[in-house]
C-alpha cells in the first residue's frame, strides 16, 4: 500500500508516530544509551504495537535511569527485585516481569559488549559493516520483518547473555537506529537520509 502523503505507511495514524518517524527513525545511532535504549524499547514492544511503546517512552527513560548501562549492570539482584516492584507501581511501562528484568541482564550483557569491543555501538553495527545498508521499498509491503543480518545479530546478543532478543524484534532494532534505511522511497526522508550516508 502506497499514501499521497510522502511518508511511510506506518507513521501516519498520529502525531507521535509522525514526529518519531520524521526525527529520529531510519538515522544512524551509535550513541551506546540510544542503542541501549532501543533494545530496551523493541524487546518491550513484542506483540504489541509501535504506538503503545511510544506513549510510554518518557516513562521507560525515568524507570531505567535514563538507560545508563553502568547504573543499570550495577544492581544486585535484590536490588532488581525491588525495583521492578517500584516499576509495575509507578511507572506506566508494560508490566512484564520478565521483559522489566531483561533490561538489567541486558545492561550486565551490554556492559560487557563495551568492556571487550570499546562500545556498544561497534559489535552491533558490525552486522552491517558499519555503514547502514541502503534499501529502495516503493511500498511498505515490501520491507522486510527479518533478514540473515537480523538473524545474526539477534544470535550473537543472545550467545552474549542478552534476552527478548529475536529475530523480529532485531530487525525492528535496526531500522529505528538506521542501520537500515527503510524509508519507502516515495517518503520525504529518504533522500535526505541516503544522502546522509553516502556523501
Amino acid at each position: 500500500m502506497t499514501n499521497s502523503n510522502n511518508i511511510c505507511d506506518w507513521a501516519i495514524h498520529s502525531d507521535l508516530e509522525r514526529q518519531y518517524h520524521d526525527n529520529e527513525w531510519g538515522r544512524p545511532h551509535k550513541d551506546d544509551c540510544y542503542l541501549f535504549e532501543f533494545l530496551t524499547l523493541e524487546g518491550a514492544q513484542a506483540g504489541l504495537n509501535w504506538y503503545t511503546i511510544l506513549k510510554k517512552r518518557a516513562s521507560y527513560r525515568k524507570a531505567f535511569e535514563d538507560y545508563d548501562i553502568e547504573k543499570l549492570a550495577a544492581y544486585s539482584e535484590q536490588e532488581i527485585e525491588l525495583r521492578i516492584m517500584a516499576i509495575i507501581a509507578n511507572y506506566d511501562v508494560i508490566r512484564h516481569q520478565g521483559k522489566l528484568r531483561s533490561v538489567f541482564t541486558n545492561a550486565r550483557a551490554a556492559k560487557r559488549l563495551q568492556s571487550q569491543y570499546g562500545s556498544l555501538a561497534a559489535p552491533l553495527w558490525q552486522f552491517v559493516n558499519g555503514v547502514p545498508h541502503i534499501n529502495h521499498w516503493s511500498s511498505s509491503e515490501q520491507v522486510p520483518t527479518t533478514t540473515s543480518a537480523s538473524l545474526a545479530l539477534s544470535q550473537f546478543l543472545k550467545h552474549h547473555g542478552f534476552k527478548f532478543i529475536g529475530n523480529i524484534t532485531c530487525y525492528a532494532f535496526m531500522q529505528a537506529v538506521g542501520m537500515v534505511n527503510d524509508h519507502t522511497i516515495n517518503c520525504h526522508c529518504y533522500q535526505s537520509i541516503t544522502n546522509g550516508i553516502v556523501k
